[in-house]
Order: C-alpha cells, then structure tokens, then sequence
C-alpha cells in the first residue's frame, strides 16, 4: 500500500459492536474475564489496550517495522531504550541531539554506570574511532536539533552490523513520511510523537519500532514492568493526526523551502542550517536517504539582539518551544531546548546565542515571511 493509504487504514478494523470507522477510545483501566484464565486478551490497562495497540501498529507500518512500542513521552521512549544496556557499558552519540536526550544521558543515567561519547556523527569514521569493547549501543540523530547535521544511516549500520552494536535513529524531525532509518539498516527508530505524528500541539508521546523480535519482547517487558505508557485518549489523538501526515508533511516543507530561501537571499541569515538549500554541506546525502528535506530550519543572525529582536517581535510564528505542530513556531535552542548543554560544548558544533530555530508550519508562506519582515523593523 501507499503511505497515504497505510497512514488511513494501516492497524485499525471498523469497531466489531458498532461498525464505528474511527478505532474507539478504549478509556478503562481493567476488564472483565470470563473465568480464571480465561480473558478476550486484555487483562489491564496499562498492560493492553486497543486503542494504543492500534497506534503503535499504524505508526509501526508507516516505519516498514514490525512493532510499535508506545510510551507517556519522546523521553519515556529514550529512557526505555537503556534498559536494554547495563551499568559499565558505553553508548556512542550524535554530539548535537535534542537538549532533553543530552540531560537524561549525561546527568542522569551516567549516574547508573553507563558511559557515553558525544561525537560528529556525520563523519563516520569517528563512530569506528570511539568504539570501545564495552560499546553496546550507537545512538543517532538526523537531522540533528537543532543544527540540521545528517548521518549517513545505511554506513553507520553498517558498522554497528560489523561491531554487533544496536542502531537507533531518533526520526522525530524528518517523520515516516521523508525518512526509514530501518529500511537503511537500523535496529530502531525513535519518534517523539509529541511533534510531526501528533503535529496539532495537543499531545506529549513517545514510541519505538523495530523489526527485531528480541528488542521488541525486550522492549514490550519493559513498558509494562515500567508503566510510562499514553493514555487511551492520547494515543486516539495521535491515531487521527497520523491520517492527514502525509499531506501536512507536503506543505511544512514546501513553506520551509520558501521561507529558507527568503532568509538566505535577504540578508537576515549570516548562516542558515536546512538540508533542502542545495549548499547544504549534506544536500547530496539528504537526497539520497530521505525523499524530502522537512519543515526545520536553524539561521544564525550574527548578533543575539538581533535574535532577540526578531523572538520577540513575531505574530504569527509562535515564540514557545517544541515543533512540528500545524502552528508556526520559534525558538532560541541556547536558552530553551538546549540549556542543559554546556555553553562551551554548545558552541563546539556552531549553536550561538545567535541562532534561532524555526518549525514551519502550513499556514500561508506570504504571511509567514511577512512577519519576519516585520519583526526586523
């Protein structure tokens, strides 16, 4: 089936009661059974229910994987991940990840035992580098948040394939729609489904899915022995938002392709991060491993009262932190989503107090550059 098609119909059936087209929002947290040990296959809530099951499987197929595994939040997902290591193994990571990954890895979890390298990613050549004997795990994120780095997926699996290590991708900035981090090899693939799936600013989700059985048994132990799973109504939100994903994906990129292209031609941009402009350092990988370029753009403005200036003045663009809502939003990563990071290791990979992160949304082009213009004067 298409994208469009699965989106729609991929892990929901009419309700067998009614015929309802929409999957129910199965609100209960126990059910009746039948006699002892004998139940329909639903037992408690936080253990099983339909309406998340039937998320997981859509957004599971949307990911060509086999299993959806659903969690409370992007960083209930990741945190999950851990538990698939132990303390005195080593994790390599993409050096510039979303702030809220960097503070769980590194003021957290450091704190049970686990060792982590923050490197460049985009060379591949220091993923082989930092390999230790206690390397278990290599953790990626392309596009980077927020400055829009990309690693080559289908070699860096290529090496954890070689090293016995477990792939993950956090996906979250391109989505299903543009990018398959499983199709190029990797083990996993994270989803705050917080942002594009959900994409209407209604929800906090995270998920994981992989092809892997073992993960997956693994995986689904751990979300119910550790109980950070979405509610029913949530994942009924993400279910409805994830029919129309393809078409809303279309228009935040064509209006990030416009407005990127207004920013570097006016001027405002001394620097402008989006691997959808052709002199993007990774243009050529981004056509090459994703079908389309998303709806993110990272500009650096050279001086942060001019930032400040424009995060202030906007009307239309949403100063708040978070992305991938229908809702134009903007925000400053060294204060907000980034201020757990370092200033010194901020600044190692190019995020300045200067640089501004825009999530486009699908409203009108015209009035989104409009306002930009206007936040200048």
């Amino acid at each position: 089936m298409g994208f469009s098609t699965d989106a729609i119909h991929a892990g929901q059936q009419p309700d067998p009661v009614t015929g309802a087209v929409i999957t129910p929002i199965y609100q209960t947290s126990t059910y009746k059974q039948e006699e002892l040990g004998k139940h329909k296959g639903y037992e408690y809530g936080r253990t099983h229910n339909l309406t998340r099951a039937s998320m997981e499987a859509n957004i599971a197929c949307l990911e060509k994987g086999k299993y959806g595994i659903a969690f409370a939040s992007g960083l209930a997902a990741t945190h999950a991940l851990l538990s698939l290591v132990k303390a005195g193994d080593h994790i390599i990571c993409s050096n510039n990840v979303y702030g809220g990954t960097y503070r769980l890895f590194e003021l957290i979890m450091k704190d049970y035992g686990i060792d982590f390298s923050w490197v460049n990613t985009s060379d591949l050549s220091n993923i082989e580098k930092a390999i230790k004997p206690n390397t278990k795990m290599v953790y990626l994120e392309t596009p980077t948040n927020p400055m829009l780095n990309l690693t080559d997926l289908a070699g860096a699996s290529e090496i954890c394939k070689k090293n016995n290590l477990i792939g993950v991708c956090d996906n979250t900035f391109m989505s299903p729609y543009f990018q398959n981090p499983l199709v190029l090899g990797c083990d996993i693939v994270l989803h705050s489904s917080t942002k594009y799936l959900n994409g209407h600013s209604d929800v906090i989700g995270g998920i994981l899915v992989t092809n892997d059985e073992k993960i997956h048994n693994r995986l689904r132990y751990i979300q119910n022995a550790t109980g950070g799973v979405p509610s029913p109504f949530d994942c009924w939100l993400v279910l409805r938002s994830t029919k129309t994903l393809a078409v809303r994906m279309e228009r935040h990129q064509k209006n990030a392709i416009e407005l990127a292209e207004y920013l570097n031609e006016s001027g405002i941009a001394k620097k402008i991060y989006y691997p959808g402009l052709s002199d993007h350092p990774q243009h050529e990988l981004a056509k090459n491993q994703m079908r389309g370029f998303g709806g993110m753009i990272s500009v650096d403005v050279g001086e942060t009262g001019i930032a400040k200036k424009i995060l202030k003045n906007v009307k239309v663009f949403t100063l708040g932190e978070s992305l991938g809502g229908v809702e134009s939003l903007i925000s400053h990563p060294a204060s907000m989503t980034h201020a757990s990071v370092p200033k010194e290791e901020r600044e190692k990979f190019g995020l300045t107090d200067s640089l501004i992160r825009f999530s486009v949304g699908i409203e009108d082009i015209e009035d989104l550059i409009a306002d930009i213009q206007k936040s200048m004067k």
